[in-house]
């Protein structure tokens, strides 16, 4: 059972992630049955060109028309829903990894085996990538194959990529959760701070184009990593790539950091 943290990880978490999955895929469904009753018709887009600015940059892919299957999707599904779900599955599990298991008295029993701390932070980012990444690709197969069903034509290589985009924004507050987990062993603490972070980083995104003294924090937010270039249009940003990649590398070496210099609560 423990030859890998990883697979002990994500064996525990197979009936959630089953949940996650068929609650996306008719999350997905039920965007994809409304829009026969949408498409072609531009008064939903004159609709939103009425809101105030402010309200309309919230959206994180804003400017898109909603007749249109892609603006309908970025709107619906990528700019504030699909990112918000994908978050409390990362947010969650990073914040159960380390300070979770510390909180049921189960750590000290992990690390009474044969295992570094290290190791143990490492295999518990993996399980969550991975449980990610899953989330992640149902929801993009089931754009493109529920989506397929009412004639929403969505480019597969633009899904596949607004989709990775997305998991990797998970990823950066999945293993922010993960490092004040590890570092404090206070689960309440590990959930609140990174969903809090969130919701100032989704304003400071959405209202850096029209609030003059946000612009300049808006490029340091991971959303505009993921949606200011546009995934489903203009396909993967090896630079916002890079950016969440680097993000998360830097966040976990802070989790080994601080974990490796505690004590842990028997």
């Amino acid at each position: 059972m423990l030859r890998s943290v990883t697979g002990k990880t994500l064996f525990d978490q197979r009936r959630a992630l089953l949940a996650w999955s068929m609650s996306l895929a008719l999350l997905v469904a039920m965007y994809v049955a409304i829009w026969p009753s949408i498409r072609g018709q531009p008064s939903m887009s004159d609709l939103l060109d009425r809101m105030p600015e402010a309200m309309r940059s919230l959206f994180a892919m804003s400017g898109a028309d909603m007749s249109t299957p892609t603006g309908y999707v970025k709107i619906e599904l990528l700019s504030f829903m699909g990112p918000m779900l994908l978050l409390i599955y990362t947010i969650a599990a990073g914040a159960a990894a380390v300070a979770g298991e510390e909180d049921r008295h189960t750590l000290d029993l992990l690390l009474a085996n044969p295992i570094s701390r290290t190791r143990l932070v490492l295999h518990k980012l993996a399980a969550m990538a991975l449980g990610t990444a899953l989330l992640a690709a149902v929801m993009g197969v089931a754009m493109i194959a529920e989506g397929s069903l009412a004639d929403m034509g969505l480019p597969v290589g633009a899904v596949l990529a607004a989709m990775l985009h997305m998991a990797l924004l998970a990823l950066v507050f999945g293993a922010f959760a993960l490092a004040i987990g590890a570092t404090s062993g206070r689960p309440g603490l590990s959930r609140a701070v990174p969903a809090v972070v969130a919701v100032l980083a989704y304003i400071v995104n959405g209202l850096g184009p029209v609030v003059s003294w946000l612009e300049p924090l808006q490029k340091l937010s991971p959303f505009y990593q993921y949606a200011g270039h546009d995934p489903l249009v203009t396909g993967v940003s090896l630079t916002g790539v890079a950016v969440a990649v680097g993000t998360v590398t830097v966040l976990v070496l802070l989790a080994v950091l601080g974990f490796r210099r505690r004590d842990v609560a028997a």
